[in-house]
């Protein structure tokens, strides 16, 4: 994701956003059919020079063990196999736990641990000559990186070009070997190959940063729950992925570079499984909702309020996974539509989009007394209460739900707080929720409320969202809370940081989300 300067949410239409739902287990977009394929053999691709066994299973926080300190990269270069000899003639102590035996790993030994969605500022570093040019700064390797974290960045840098192929073979070789972890996953694993290659590259970049990458693997750890996902899983998932790079990453892989994936797997496996375990003693896996109302506002969008079956903690701005019984296992991100309510009720605001397998149920074809399941609140897209900065918020379309829930979020604390609403359609008619907008300006003197229409006549102003802004202001002593489409969230960050608001006052839905889940 983008640099430290913006933290993410998730909108409406389907859009989806930093909770933990993009990974190993994450849904994919069409379920229409079946995609899973081994990718064909071509030429330049090679397969295993040694066999890829096992990844030891790893437990819970309380099974852990003193990890042991990652050697250094100091094998020959980029492509050579090492000069000692392969893996399996080391002792079994010293290999990578992916070249043990079943006997070896029987015989015991320590579990090797180690060490979201944000680049880290020091990641603009240039790429030491030895390492291939990636397609983009996401592979530039700090000056500071450890030996492994170069690793890991050599083998994503080579695999970028062809991750199509590489996850694809990943799935494949996990279905063949393991067919039980079939149903954790939808019929169709087209967009689940561009989920696994993100959760991979976003991990590797972070994997000196203990405290980012504990926060972002954290999250998709409890994300993971409401998909069945068990601690038995993950070696499984760990030797189809040490198969898969073995054969793709053709120059960079060796020795080191195994041992080196083995360890953050490792890593990276045991901070999911800890934070799913912790997250299992305070809250469901999912929750059950029953709709108890549907409000169609337009033909494509509908106000749908639930409610769940037991209490659902969350916060003014944050958002939540839904699957509906239609498409099981398929699950979208929606934004709540309110602050939380006495009465416990949860609203959202869904607008059926072209082949929005999951919005085109909710809007279309839901009703009340259908039940539909809740995966736990996330994002970050939350009011702070201590400061005394006002609020301008920017709401693109159905992404107007999370700026009502954080205007309600204000007026329910009692402070009287300058907020400006921008709120932007297309046409007149597009602003669907404008009256309850003008009810709540109208009741609460510090709120102001624009409806800005982009196309055709309004009685409000014309243009773009964005540029409405710049007519207004000075805007140095509010935070800004954009949500909405892709398109407006780059542009609207762009205008507000032009206009003098420092990105890290700055809080928007999550932009590769938006656009990879918009259905």
């Amino acid at each position: 994701m983008d640099a430290p300067t913006t933290t993410s949410s998730a909108g409406s239409d389907g859009s989806g956003g930093n909770s933990g739902d993009w990974g190993w287990f994450s849904p994919s977009r069409n379920p229409a059919e079946e995609q899973t394929r081994v990718p064909d053999r071509q030429s330049d691709e090679r397969t295993p020079s040694r066999p890829v066994n096992p990844i030891r299973p790893v437990g819970t926080g309380a099974d852990r063990r003193t990890s042991a300190e990652p050697g250094p990269a100091s094998g020959p270069g980029v492509g050579a196999r090492p000069a000692s000899g392969p893996a399996a003639d080391r002792p079994a102590a010293d290999r990578p736990a992916a070249n043990r035996s079943a006997a070896d790993r029987s015989a015991g030994g320590p579990a090797v641990t180690g060490h979201e969605e944000h680049q880290r500022p020091d990641e603009a570093a240039p790429v030491p000559q030895d390492v291939r040019p990636g397609p983009d700064p996401r592979f530039a390797v700090p000056e500071t990186a450890s030996p492994d974290a170069i690793l890991l960045r050599r083998t994503m840098a080579e695999i970028e070009p062809i991750s199509d192929k590489v996850t694809s073979y990943f799935y494949a070789m996990l279905f063949v070997h393991h067919p039980e972890l079939r149903p954790l996953f939808p019929a169709a694993m087209d967009a689940q190959r561009d989920r696994l290659f993100k959760a991979m590259l976003t991990a590797a970049r972070l994997v000196d940063d203990d405290d980012i990458l504990t926060e972002f693997l954290s999250r998709l750890g409890r994300g993971h729950r409401k998909y069945g996902t068990q601690p038995e899983h993950y070696p499984a998932v760990g030797e189809s992925l040490i198969d898969a790079l073995t054969r793709y990453a053709v120059t960079t892989w060796s020795d080191e570079a195994e041992a080196a994936w083995v360890r953050a797997y490792t890593k990276f496996s045991q901070i999911m499984i800890d934070a799913a375990a912790e997250d299992e003693l305070v809250a469901p896996a999912w929750w059950q909702a029953e709709v108890v109302g549907h409000e169609l506002r337009t033909p494509d969008i509908a106000v749908i309020t639930v409610r769940p079956d037991q209490p659902y903690p969350f916060l003014a701005g944050q958002y939540a996974s839904l699957e509906t019984p239609w498409w099981p296992r398929v699950w979208r991100h929606y934004s709540f539509a309110s602050a939380p309510r006495p009465d416990g009720l949860l609203s959202f605001h869904v607008k059926a989009v072209p082949a929005g397998w999951v919005s085109s149920a909710l809007v279309h074809r839901a009703r009340p007394g259908d039940v539909i399941r809740l995966g736990p609140p996330a994002g970050s897209m939350t009011v702070d209460h201590s400061s005394d900065n006002g609020l301008l918020c920017l709401g693109g379309g159905t992404g107007i739900a999370p700026i009502k829930a954080l205007v309600e979020d204000v007026a329910d604390h009692g402070r009287q707080r300058a907020v400006e609403v921008f709120y932007g359609a297309r046409s007149d008619h597009d602003l669907y929720d404008i009256d309850t907008m003008l009810r709540l300006a109208h009741k609460h003197p510090w709120l102001a409320v624009r409806p800005v229409v982009s196309d055709g006549p309004t009685n409000g102003l014309s243009g773009r969202l964005p540029d409405a802004v710049r007519q207004y202001g000075p805007w140095n002593a509010f935070d800004a809370y954009l949500s909405g489409p892709p398109g407006l969230i780059r542009s609207g960050v762009d205008t507000l940081m032009g206009i003098g608001i420092p990105s890290h006052r700055i809080r928007h839905d999550s932009i590769e989300e938006l656009a990879a889940a918009a259905e």
